[in-house]
């Protein structure tokens, strides 16, 4: 039933070249950045499916810019639920996404980024265990950069999304800050971290390559193809910057 389960959403850009992922240019192509991050979304999504195996979830993705439907319909799994944009700013957008799922009755929510491929099923399966659990709480995801990667609630806290420095090295310390406020139980994960620079890309580039590591196919393929027709950028993976 729809509330025994936690709807999953993907905070996500349709892949505009010169819109997204643009602090990966240069090492790639304004063209390239936006194929990265369609490559991206896929992974993330198939790391959603794969979690749903284990524990009660439904997919969605809540997609910028309006009018992108068809370019979301075509990248997601069947079965995944599109939320519109409402707020064109990062916190609002948050905001927005939790009230509208809680509000078509989940039992609780997961709102998780686009930047990160590889982000293992395991986190999102242990995020959804920890809300199934009785009381109220926020389960957060921290990223290696100061913010988060994943934010779980079955209530609507407005004040986790308030006065939030957002894409800065403070967002997740001040959440935890803004839970402990409000008298929130808060739930941390294992840290893991979002691919949005060059380091990052090289980060995930040597991960995805190590010890057979089989997640983020989509990408992996997409990283392979641009190294085997580029030297210098598979000089530049490997040495990490």
């Amino acid at each position: 039933m729809v509330e025994e389960a936690c709807a999953v959403a993907i905070m996500a850009k349709a892949s505009l070249a010169g819109e997204v992922k643009t602090r990966l240019v240069p090492p790639l192509s304004h063209a390239q950045a936006a194929e990265f991050n369609t490559c991206c979304i896929a992974d993330v999504a198939a790391a959603i499916e794969d979690a749903a195996g284990r524990v009660p979830i439904c997919g969605f993705a809540a997609y910028h810019p309006l009018g992108s439907e068809g370019f979301f319909r075509e990248v997601l799994p069947a079965g995944f639920g599109l939320l519109p944009p409402r707020e064109p700013t990062l916190g609002k957008s948050l905001v927005h996404a939790v009230r509208e799922l809680l509000a078509q009755g989940w039992g609780a929510v997961c709102l998780v980024n686009s930047d990160s491929p590889n982000l293992p099923s395991e986190l999102l399966a242990d995020a959804v265990r920890r809300l199934q659990q009785p009381g109220d709480r926020v389960v957060l995801g921290p990223a290696a950069d100061g913010g988060y990667y994943l934010i779980g609630l079955k209530r609507l806290h407005l004040r986790l999304f308030d006065e939030i420095d957002w894409s800065t090295e403070r967002v997740y310390r001040q959440t935890l800050a803004r839970a402990v406020e409000v008298g929130l139980d808060a739930v941390s994960l294992p840290e893991w971290y979002d691919v949005d620079d060059a380091d990052s890309l090289a980060q995930l580039w040597r991960q995805l390559r190590a010890d057979g590591d089989r997640r983020a196919p989509r990408t992996r393929a997409f990283l392979d193809g641009l190294v085997a027709a580029d030297p210098g950028l598979r000089r530049l993976f490997d040495g990490g910057g």
